[in-house]
């Protein structure tokens, strides 16, 4: 008590000897900078930090090339999906009275040489070429992330094997096993055992990649202290793990749609994947190629959309990859 009661006298003491206008001085100065700590505060809880996301989507936004790409597979998506609405014809149609006919206006992109409407066959195969590329790119990345992650993760004498399994599956005549896959279905099935072939030998090169990133990612403190915490590692690798090589999977992904399409592109073109009724624009240009001194229109047409097409699958690829990369300046500042 008596400490207390000494300085609040000496306080009092102190107040007294104070100025006047010295002590008008100082309530001003503090009022001034309670309003600047005040608005400070006000400034930061406003403050939104921007988000990964959001971040991806503006650099991706800021390059044209991406930006055209990106618009011109929604409008090749758009046709495939409604382009069959505006025509007269199906593409499973024959009209025997126009054989090979050129351009016109009942037929707009001409005939091939047994009666088909090449408009409708080319929104029938466009379609069913981007249903292949997309389901068959996102189960080989499904499957080498979740693979390529646990041989690199689990180490010892798995790894040894995992690698081992990936070294002797490389050398399989994949290409030749789809074919033959393929050409023993029958009907309109061949074009999901063309999707389950290149889902399931397409993978393996990927799932090397995928590995070594993960050499360093599972040194990292917090896959250490997860596994100290008794975390299952199955866990571990799908929360932690295949999210932080996420950059790489979407990148990979897209690009993936672009050689999924140029598979099923090739082997319909050597007569081993789609078979009729079922088409697609590997069998168009197989069609086409046959024809193209008497009916060029029949091998063009498929031909500049399938450009389109993995033209602009690469663009987005690209823009996706500056986007993401955060040592790429292509896109402009992040801000």
């Amino acid at each position: 008590m008596a400490n207390d009661n000494l300085n609040q006298s000496e306080t009092a003491e102190a107040h007294l000897d104070l100025d006047p206008k010295d002590e008008a001085v100082a309530d001003s100065v503090l009022a001034q900078e309670s309003e600047a700590i005040s608005d400070s505060n006000k400034e930061e809880g406003e403050f939104k930090r921007t988000g990964r996301m959001t971040l991806y989507v503006r650099r991706f936004m800021r390059r044209p090339s991406a930006v055209f790409g990106l618009v011109l597979l929604l409008v090749l998506i758009f046709f495939a999906l409604f382009g069959s609405k505006l025509g007269k014809y199906r593409y499973d149609d024959i009209d025997f009275a126009a054989l090979a006919s050129a351009p016109n206006a009942d037929h707009w992109l001409g005939t091939t040489s047994g009666g088909s409407d090449m408009y409708a066959m080319i929104v029938h195969g466009l379609g069913r070429s981007l249903i292949i590329g997309i389901v068959s790119s996102i189960g080989t990345t499904i499957l080498a992330a979740i693979i390529g992650t646990s041989i690199a993760f689990f180490q010892g004498w798995f790894e040894r094997v995992g690698m081992w399994l990936l070294d002797m599956l490389l050398v399989v005549p994949s290409f030749l096993l789809i074919a033959m896959m393929v050409r023993s279905s029958s009907g309109m099935s061949g074009w999901i055992w063309l999707i389950f072939g290149l889902v399931v030998f397409g993978w393996i090169g990927y799932a090397r990649v995928l590995r070594t990133l993960t050499l360093s990612l599972r040194e990292l403190d917090y896959v250490r202290a997860a596994k100290f915490m008794g975390v299952g590692s199955f866990t571990i690798i799908l929360r932690h793990l295949v999210p932080n090589l996420g950059s790489v999977l979407i990148i990979n992904t897209v690009l993936g749609v672009v050689g999924a399409v140029g598979s099923e592109t090739s082997l319909s073109f050597l007569g081993l994947g789609i078979k009729a009724p079922d088409t697609s624009l590997g069998t168009l240009l197989n069609d086409g190629q046959s024809v193209i001194l008497t009916a060029p229109w029949v091998l063009i047409f498929p031909s500049i959309v399938l450009i389109m097409l993995t033209f602009s699958v690469q663009l987005i690829g690209d823009g996706l990859r500056d986007a993401i990369d955060p040592y790429s300046r292509s896109a402009g500042k992040a801000q």
